[in-house]
């Protein structure tokens, strides 16, 4: 059972359910992948909203070994699974969700005095 205090989100891969954990490991292994120099530059990739299925096999896979499972990224890409590409598109944006955090929205700025 993923634990959501953790970032860890679950998603059903290869007949099995599993869990997916952004670890600081898996964030510097993503940081590399990616060619970004620290987290904030990971992040501001990740809102770009553009993803291929390269980033989703590497941000899948970089989940599985960050809660324990010893795959590599080709054994993710050979994967099915129930939603078909929706559902990763859908689990990489939510394990991305889980460790970040949703975007704030923005604030308010302050009344009218008096009013």
């Amino acid at each position: 059972m993923a634990n959501a205090r953790r970032g860890e989100i679950s998603i059903d891969l290869g007949g099995a359910p599993r869990r997916l954990c952004l670890t600081l490991g898996a964030l510097a292994e993503l940081e590399d992948a990616f060619a970004c120099g620290d987290l904030i530059a990971l992040a501001e990739r990740f809102q770009s909203g553009r993803l291929s299925a390269r980033d989703i096999v590497k941000i899948i896979g970089c989940g599985l070994r960050g809660a324990g499972e010893n795959l590599r990224d080709e054994d993710v890409a050979r994967m099915q699974g129930p939603e078909g590409l929706g559902g990763f598109v859908r689990a990489a944006a939510d394990l991305i969700a889980a460790t970040f955090g949703e975007a704030a929205p923005p604030a308010r700025p302050p009344g009218p005095q008096g009013a």
